[in-house]
């Protein structure tokens, strides 16, 4: 092979900085945080039933009548020149019973350096990956659950190397109005490559996550909890960098037990003000904390707060997100409600 390509470097150094399951599989930007209000609340909030049309990306079955004529933008730059962005829209139709949904995803992972076997530059190469997706959901029959499904068509560019994949998400929802308390499940990339890179045939990011979350009745909070990657059980791995040694010499290797990997699994979090043109959010993801802490220093990995500001049709969202002392992101959405 004439040239030496680093996509795998740029994909291990993404799925690194965004704390994703890495190395197991392929198309790894499917299960990036697809808002800032998302992002804000931990990073994976699949429970959000209202005008949040960009949420139909990550759960189908939040898809509702109140995301119809919604379009949303959002964007986030990351160290190194990758930048990738979401864009949704929803339509409702039918006596606004039946709401589409249809989302864009995509990541540009910038430009690198080619070199061949003996060190002589080949020039520089960009890699970038796409997913177009199409949803509906409805409610089941009159009772309080809701299903609903993605179909996503996706697109990958690795310096001359191309792939084409294909892929479904499966979500149900319940909504209990009575206490304002959501509960969801979530499959996400059920599918398959349709063609590979180089004839090496790569298994798609499944992902399977339950969440919660609930509206206090005399406070304007409402707390989510997310149960993340259920589909790997452990999820931890020990770091080597965690072993002691006693006087003696002998060394103790790092070891997780059952409840480090339950808190692994686990994303908290809030929002004030859920209802209101002015929104408060924090979250905080204990895997990405526990992945990408510094030991013997405290750095925050893990923690993300944003705001949410309505301006007549437009809603603006920020989101800062802190993954470890020397990478911290910034998220950007629009959403114009074109009524």
């Amino acid at each position: 092979m004439k040239k030496r390509i680093s996509t795998l470097f740029a994909l291990g150094y993404v799925v690194f900085a965004f704390a994703q399951l890495g190395g197991e599989s392929t198309y790894q930007f499917l299960n990036l945080v697809s808002s800032p209000r998302q992002a804000a609340l931990g990073g994976k909030v699949i429970t959000n039933v209202d005008y949040d049309v960009t949420q139909g990306l990550y759960n189908p079955a939040a898809i509702n009548v109140e995301m119809d004529n919604q379009l949303a933008m959002n964007y986030s730059s990351h160290l190194g020149g990758i930048g990738y962005g979401t864009a949704a829209y929803a339509y409702t139709w039918d006596r606004r019973t039946q709401t589409f949904h249809a989302g864009v995803t995509y990541i540009n992972y910038g430009k690198f350096d080619g070199y061949d076997e003996n060190g002589q530059s080949t020039g520089t190469f960009t890699g970038n990956e796409a997913a177009l997706s199409i949803g509906y959901a409805r409610q089941v029959g009159y009772s309080d659950f809701y299903i609903g499904a993605n179909i996503k068509f996706i697109t990958s560019q690795l310096e001359q190397y191309n792939s084409l994949g294909a892929a479904i998400d499966f979500g149900i929802l319940f909504i209990n109005e009575d206490i304002d308390f959501n509960a969801a499940l979530v499959v996400r990339n059920l599918g398959m490559q349709i063609t590979t890179y180089a004839d090496l045939r790569e298994s798609l990011p499944l992902e399977i996550n339950l969440g919660l979350s609930q509206t206090l009745e005399h406070v304007p909070l409402r707390w989510h909890i997310t149960f993340e990657n259920l589909q790997k059980w452990p999820i931890a791995v020990a770091n080597p960098a965690r072993s002691t040694t006693d006087l003696e010499g002998n060394q103790t290797e790092d070891e997780v037990g059952f409840l480090g990997n339950v808190i692994r699994h686990t994303i908290l979090g809030v929002e004030l003000f859920p209802d209101r043109g002015f929104n408060l959010r924090v979250g905080y993801s204990f895997r990405r904390s526990e992945e990408l802490r510094i030991l013997e220093q405290r750095n925050f990995s893990g923690l993300s707060f944003g705001i949410g500001i309505k301006l007549n049709k437009m809603r603006f969202s920020y989101t800062h997100a802190r993954y470890s002392g020397a990478s911290n992101s910034s998220f950007f959405g629009l959403q114009i409600d074109l009524q």
